[in-house]
């Protein structure tokens, strides 16, 4: 198959590159800056404008753009920052699918959907929550709409926490943990819903391939844990110890919004699709994804 994707130089677009072409796909990146590779073609969302032939001989089209989350205050620009950076690609791919005939869209998404769900356990069929994050990921996937209407199939793919060996969490928590500064977030009992940097890429792949995903797909991990435990197993993987607790209030003061909707949120979130469609995955626990992820 021949799949183009947008956001290809991000923590998960790095790592699904090579993993289409481990399995056989060609594959065209996107870029905003002038093409210097074969495989690139350019675009500028902002203008509305994609390069002639970008999506010429398309299977699919993978849509990964987005600024991130965590990385800035929430200030007013910074929100509309977030919501300009996916609404406004999704919206010129969404219409480049229509219009080109291409079959498959897969669009990313995240957990933020839920809101917080405390102890709850949710899939795909749970109503959308509420705050900042629940809005921006609804508008994020009605973008997507166009596409929809257009006849392709639209995969909208609800990410949870990407542990990998290098960038996104593990790239802040690591060196804390190193130097024995780990410890649980304000209470603790908050879900993570995680997943593993292989299996996010072969969960894409995975929709990409098979024409019965179609709508949410939640790209977690099987076994969501609380902050408490995930901060004694990566205690335990790392060996080191993580004796500390900051309070939820320094986290509001120091985060503002995002530590409420981003770090003290309770999220237990399941792949109910991926499982009912008979995905396999390589991490099923977190003791298996850290022990990938550290040694990687």
């Amino acid at each position: 198959m021949r799949v183009v994707i947008a956001g290809s130089s991000g923590l998960i677009g790095t790592a699904l590159v090579p993993r289409l072409r481990e399995a056989g796909h060609e594959v065209v990146r996107l870029v905003r800056r002038t093409p210097q590779a074969p495989d690139e073609r350019g675009w500028d969302p902002a203008a509305g404008h994609l390069a002639p032939g970008a999506l010429e001989g398309a299977d699919a089209v993978v849509n990964l753009c987005g600024a991130g989350i965590g990385d800035k205050r929430w200030t007013g620009a910074r929100k509309q920052e977030l919501r300009d950076s996916r609404m406004i690609p999704t919206d010129v791919l969404a219409r480049a699918v229509a219009d080109h005939g291409v079959s498959t869209l897969v669009n990313g998404s995240a957990v933020g959907w839920y809101g917080d769900t405390g102890a709850v356990a949710v899939d795909e069929s749970a109503r959308q929550g509420s705050g900042f994050l629940a809005d921006l990921c609804r508008d994020w996937e009605s973008a997507t709409r166009p596409a929809d209407q257009g006849g392709a199939r639209v995969v909208l793919v609800r990410t949870g926490l990407v542990l990998a060996p290098a960038g996104g969490l593990m790239g802040r928590l690591k060196p804390l943990f190193q130097f024995g500064l780990g410890g649980r977030l304000g209470s603790g009992t908050q879900y993570m819903p995680w997943i593993s940097i292989d299996d996010e890429v072969d969960a894409i792949l995975f929709a990409i391939e098979h024409d019965t995903v179609a709508g949410p797909m939640n790209a977690t991990g099987p076994d969501p844990v609380t902050n408490d435990e995930f901060t004694r197993v990566l205690a335990a993987e790392m060996k080191r110890p993580a004796p500390w607790m900051v309070p939820g209030f320094a986290m509001r003061t120091a985060l503002g919004q995002f530590a409420d909707e981003g770090v003290l949120v309770s999220q237990r979130v399941l792949p109910g699709v991926l499982e009912h469609e008979g995905f396999t995955f390589r991490h099923k626990t977190l003791r298996e994804a850290l022990h990938a992820v550290l040694d990687g």
